[in-house]
């Protein structure tokens, strides 16, 4: 099967079931949260191998992070994030390796960092009061959309490189697109349900385009560093949990903020 019809049935699968999870919400997210944070981070911390990260200390981190984002919200989810200093530089001084501690260190707060406070923000905005399962699921299919026909856009029509030095598949008409298919789908979502009005709703799908595309782009630098094609394969032609999770990293995290200013 073609890494394109992988891509299709893949994202047939799984879609569902993630919306689904984010719809009952709760220790129901929180659980997705985990295994996919966890997954992804491991995929991370493959990708940086030559840099000796303190895995342990990252997955101990990325766990505090969301339960503290279930639990107590922003700074319950900070204090766990926080440990994973703690935790790591702890374990750099039992192990047996000779990496440097400044690299070890940064680079596990770094992975939980990215990925445990881009899912914990997720979380927070599933349980933003009672139009938070709308935000959430907003959110996420907004981003879907913008990547999809981004991609399809700029396999057909795309011709003007966006960033070239770090990804060159990616295409400013395809991020045109993208924006557009964001912007379009937060105004419908979010059309007369007494929660945001037309030009806040459009400007969330603003910031959502922009913070999803910016979100590809960050891994694409990280793995252009590391030398690396894909994050994973676990996913088939969608490559690994990270590839699939970057965009939507950076987008809960922006539209958390933006929701919050825009109310």
């Amino acid at each position: 099967m073609s890494a394109f019809w992988s891509r299709i049935l893949v994202a047939l699968a799984a879609l569902p079931v993630v919306l689904g999870l984010v719809w009952l919400g709760g220790w129901w997210l929180l659980a997705l949260g985990v295994v996919a944070g966890l997954i992804a981070l491991h995929e991370y911390f493959t990708m940086i191998r030559e840099l000796r990260p303190l895995a342990l200390g990252g997955f101990t981190g990325l766990v505090l992070a969301l339960l503290g984002a279930r639990l107590g919200g922003l700074v319950w989810m900070l204090g766990g994030f926080m440990s994973t200093f703690a935790t790591a530089f702890l374990l750099h001084q039992v192990a047996r390796t000779k990496a440097s501690a400044t690299t070890a260190v940064a680079s596990t707060v770094l992975g939980v960092a990215w990925i445990g406070l881009g899912l914990g923000h997720l979380v927070m905005l599933r349980d933003l009061g009672p139009h938070g399962r709308l935000a959430a699921l907003t959110v996420l299919i907004a981003v879907f959309a913008a990547d999809t026909i981004a991609y399809f856009t700029g396999r057909l029509l795309g011709r003007h490189k966006l960033v070239p030095t770090l990804s060159p598949g990616k295409t400013w008409e395809g991020f045109v697109a993208g924006v557009v298919a964001a912007v379009f789908v937060a105004f419908v979502a979010l059309y007369k349900q007494h929660f945001l009005s037309i030009p806040e709703s459009i400007v969330l799908g603003l910031v959502i385009a922009i913070a999803s595309a910016l979100g590809d782009l960050f891994e694409s630098a990280l793995k252009r560093d590391m030398h690396v094609k894909d994050a994973g394969s676990v996913l088939a032609g969608h490559g690994g949990v990270l590839d699939r999770l970057d965009s939507v990293l950076f987008a809960a995290v922006a539209s958390f903020y933006a929701i919050l200013v825009l109310q």
